[in-house]
């Protein structure tokens, strides 16, 4: 399934109902993305028929910050309840009892119904499922596509045993362009043809192959919305997906490049927070 990314998004509201009109009913924004009020303005009298997805910052993890920033969403956004409420990166300098226990809040009293996270890896993951009192994690939404397999060295693997659902942001990385830059041979090319789609519907394609993997490619225009959602309406065989992991230039973070960038992400917020 491919939904509607919002990140650097410029497109006004035409193709956000184009892709509602498709079935790409899930719209994913954040407070951090300035697309709040243009994704409100977007589902205004459609609300029922759309899975609306925010995200909070990691400098609102403290409980107080937590509700207040969701209210703020909320009326940004134009409606009264939150389908998914997300952390958006892991904050170390905050207790995640904390932050999860605002959540659950959140949920308890109406204005979210399920809580997810976003660019948690398995250690962070864990963390906050153990957190968790009432409710569940029901999703982490993370880099994925065809050139950076990170995830595959385990969060993929995790996440698909614990039932999470994986939303995979950047599935066209950050233009397609760079993608094709990684084929050599003219595998996807090749594929597109036989299958008579576009290399975008392919890349989509294989990346909702994999179990449990969604995702929310971004566009401005109803033409690229309209291309993204047919990436749905095929399924690429198994000598297909071969082929494509196998001759594609990919990138894998080994274990401690992770460790090492979430070290680095805790120094800064260390540094933040004692200015």
């Amino acid at each position: 399934m491919s939904g509607l990314g919002t990140w650097n998004y410029r497109g006004g509201v035409e193709p956000l109902r184009a892709g509602v009109a498709l079935g790409a009913n899930f719209i994913d924004t954040a407070e951090s993305y300035g697309t709040e009020e243009v994704v409100g303005q977007a589902i205004q009298g459609n609300r029922s028929a759309v899975f609306l997805a925010t995200k909070l910052s990691p400098r609102h993890f403290r409980s107080a910050h937590v509700i207040t920033s969701a209210e703020a969403s909320l009326r940004r956004l134009n409606t009264d309840y939150i389908d998914l409420y997300q952390l958006h990166w892991p904050n170390y300098t905050v207790p995640i009892d904390e932050t999860v226990g605002a959540m659950e809040q959140l949920v308890d009293t109406g204005k979210v119904r399920f809580i997810g996270v976003s660019n948690f890896h398995v250690r962070d993951l864990r963390n906050a499922q153990k957190a968790m009192t009432r409710h569940k994690i029901v999703s982490n939404q993370i880099r994925y596509n065809l050139i950076d397999r990170t995830i595959e060295l385990g969060l993929l693997a995790y996440c698909q045993q614990q039932k999470i659902t994986l939303i995979a942001h950047s599935p066209l990385a950050t233009g397609l362009s760079k993608i094709m830059a990684r084929d050599p041979h003219g595998m996807i090319a090749q594929v597109a043809k036989n299958r008579s789609k576009s290399a975008a519907q392919v890349v989509l394609n294989w990346c909702i192959s994999k179990p449990g993997v969604v995702t929310i490619p971004k566009s401005n225009s109803v033409e690229h919305v309209q291309e993204n959602c047919a990436a749905s309406d095929f399924q690429l065989s198994r000598e297909e997906l071969q082929l494509l992991e196998t001759m594609i230039q990919c990138k894998r973070r080994g274990r401690f490049e992770v460790a090492m960038r979430g070290m680095a992400r805790h120094a800064l917020q260390l540094v933040g927070r004692n200015q």
